[in-house]
């Protein structure tokens, strides 16, 4: 498939233009071993695993992004994936040292966890709002855009319908999203992850609506 970034990058008079930039796929969740696999850290799961299935560096420690960064690529698409060395809530500080304009934001892909998709579910999404979640509205506040790209993972027990339980006790919230998969959770967590990482793959190589397309159906 011919993607508009292939074809500007064929057509030498278009060059310059926003497609010729890379990537950047940031991967939201807290530093630190105890966090590692816990429901806030999906998305750096993710990233991670995007990392390990593509041609990247290994992921150096940015002092002025205060982030893990690799340099790379997904199939000749250049990319940039950073993971914030920040707690969840000052992750746009990271974000913003890699995107440093709105015109940038269009190639900025924010995956993260999300309680308001049931586990076993992701979803692409475009432009919207945080949702709550602060690590997302810590990086729009920071790029003073929502115009990007976010893969969200469902973290939630499922309900009714296997819609997102919802949780109304903050209390209950905290210790949900910073507590480790159940036993009984890992299988769907690990699929779900898998599933992102290779909707990330279609979003470099054949753009947002062939990774919204698969993301978005169950």
């Amino acid at each position: 498939m011919l993607t508009l970034r292939k074809y500007f990058a064929l057509h030498g008079s278009l060059r310059g233009t926003i497609w010729r930039m890379a990537l950047v796929i940031v991967g939201l969740g807290n530093p630190g071993k105890e966090y590692e696999t816990t429901r806030h850290n999906a998305g750096r799961s993710a990233v991670e695993l995007v990392a390990k299935n593509n041609d990247f560096d290994e992921f150096v420690f940015n002092k002025t992004a205060n982030a893990l960064v690799a340099k790379g690529a997904i199939e000749g698409e250049n990319a940039t994936l950073v993971l914030p060395e920040t707690m969840m809530n000052a992750s746009g500080k990271a974000v913003s040292t890699v995107v440093k304009s709105v015109k940038a934001a269009k190639n900025l892909l924010v995956i993260h966890d999300d309680l308001d998709l049931p586990l076993g579910t992701i979803k692409m999404v475009f432009g919207r709002g945080s949702g709550g979640h602060k690590g997302v509205e810590s990086v729009m506040r920071s790029i003073k855009t929502k115009d990007f790209a976010r893969l969200r993972i469902g973290v939630a027990p499922a309900g009714k319908k296997n819609q997102a339980k919802k949780l109304k006790d903050e209390e209950k919230v905290i210790k949900l999203v910073i507590g480790k998969w159940k036993p009984a959770e890992e299988a769907s967590a690990k699929k779900s992850i898998k599933k992102a990482a290779e909707a990330t793959r279609l979003f470099a190589t054949s753009g947002i609506d062939a990774a919204t397309m698969f993301a978005n159906t169950r």
